[in-house]
C-alpha cells in the first residue's frame, strides 16, 4: 500500500545496548581507613586490631564497599587486608577504591565479565542517556570490550546516533 508508514528503527538489526541495566542493584558504602588513625596520622597496630574487632561491621551488610584512606599517611598493605577479612562474610564484595571511583569499578568488572557472544558480528548501539550515573569510564570499558567482535558500534538512539566504529569485513565467529 503507498503511503504506508515503515519503522525502519523497529525492522533493523541494530541491537541496543544499555549500560544502566548493569548497574549494580547492591547499596556502596565506604571504610575510610582515616578514621582509625591516631592524631589522623599514624596507624598503631594494637589500637586498629582492637578498634576493628568492636566496630559494628552489620551496617556493610550486602553492600559493595570501598575501602580505602583518605588521610595523607602511610598505610602498610597488612591493613587494609585486616580491614577486608572483617568485610568478606558481610559485604557484597570490597573494592580498593575511593568511594567516588566505586562505580567506574564495579562497572569495568562487570563489563570485563561480559560475554561477548551475542555481540558477535552485530551492528551495536551503546545507549547514551540513563536515569542512574553511568560512569563515563563504562563507555569507553564497554567499547574496548565489544569492538573486536562488533560489525559497527554506534553511540546514542537508533534514531539519531554518532557512529563510532565499523567493521571494514565482518568479524569472524569465534569458536
Amino acid at each position: 500500500m503507498a503511503g504506508e508508514l515503515v519503522n525502519r528503527v523497529a525492522e533493523s538489526t541494530l541491537v541496543t545496548l544499555d549500560l544502566e541495566e548493569f548497574y549494580p542493584a547492591e547499596e556502596k558504602a565506604s571504610f575510610d581507613v582515616k578514621d582509625f588513625l591516631f592524631m589522623g596520622l599514624i596507624l598503631k597496630e594494637k589500637d586498629f586490631r582492637e578498634a576493628l574487632k568492636n566496630l559494628d561491621w552489620s551496617s556493610y551488610s550486602n553492600k559493595n564497599v570501598a575501602v580505602y584512606c583518605s588521610a595523607d599517611a602511610i598505610i602498610p598493605v597488612w591493613a587494609y587486608m585486616l580491614v577486608a577479612t572483617y568485610l568478606e562474610p558481610v559485604a557484597k564484595r570490597t573494592y580498593f577504591c575511593e568511594e567516588k571511583d566505586l562505580d567506574s569499578v564495579i562497572f569495568r568488572q562487570i563489563i570485563d565479565n561480559l560475554d561477548t557472544a551475542p555481540y558477535q558480528g552485530q551492528r551495536i548501539i551503546i545507549k547514551g542517556c540513563s536515569q542512574k550515573p553511568v560512569p563515563v569510564s563504562a563507555y569507553l570499558d564497554i567499547t574496548r570490550k565489544l569492538r573486536p567482535v562488533a560489525r559497527s558500534l554506534m553511540y546514542g538512539e537508533a534514531c539519531s546516533n554518532v557512529p563510532l566504529f565499523k567493521q571494514k569485513s565482518a568479524p569472524t565467529p569465534s569458536l
